[in-house]
């Protein structure tokens, strides 16, 4: 058991699970939900739109446990990952608790935390009135890549 503050920043209850991943291969066009991506530490996510643009946000991560929140809070039963322009979606560890930490998905990849992912003016749109407001604190994580791979829905989402 951790014994002091320093520790519990760096300790977590268990691993996470990717269920979900997108890619949007242009500005502007819906997400596309894909069962695997290669990442790259040059370009992020191969085949999305913005892969190489800024390496703070090769990979954008949201809660899967959030989803309900945020339909609740735009007045929707559900909401579609699809909408929340966020590369994956993964369930079991508390993203935020990986904030200024490296973390693997699957076998290979390696992700560091750079960032909380912000709603943008676009949810009002995706979402409708309110839209933006309902993200607000429930918008994931960036990631920058540290070491590349393929990653596939269903694999681990762990601290190193």
């Amino acid at each position: 058991m951790p014994a002091n503050i320093k520790e519990l920043f760096t300790t977590v209850a268990q691993p996470g699970r990717i269920e979900w991943i997108s890619v949007r291969p242009e500005r502007n066009v819906p997400a596309q939900p894909v069962d695997e991506v290669i990442v790259s530490v040059q370009k992020g996510l191969m085949g999305d739109h913005y892969s190489g643009q800024n390496g703070k946000r090769h990979v954008t991560l949201i809660q899967a446990e959030h989803l309900p929140a945020i339909a609740s809070f735009a007045g929707r039963p559900t909401v579609d990952p699809a909408l929340l322009r966020r590369n994956m979606v993964v369930s079991g560890i508390n993203l935020l608790a990986l904030k200024g930490q490296t973390f693997r998905l699957g076998d290979e990849v390696v992700l560091e935390y750079t960032g909380e992912c912000h709603p943008c003016s676009k949810m009002e749109t995706a979402l409708g009135e309110g839209g933006y407001s309902a993200m607000r604190g429930h918008g994931g994580i960036t990631a920058r890549v540290i070491q590349g791979g393929q990653v596939r829905v269903g694999d681990q989402v762990t601290l190193l």
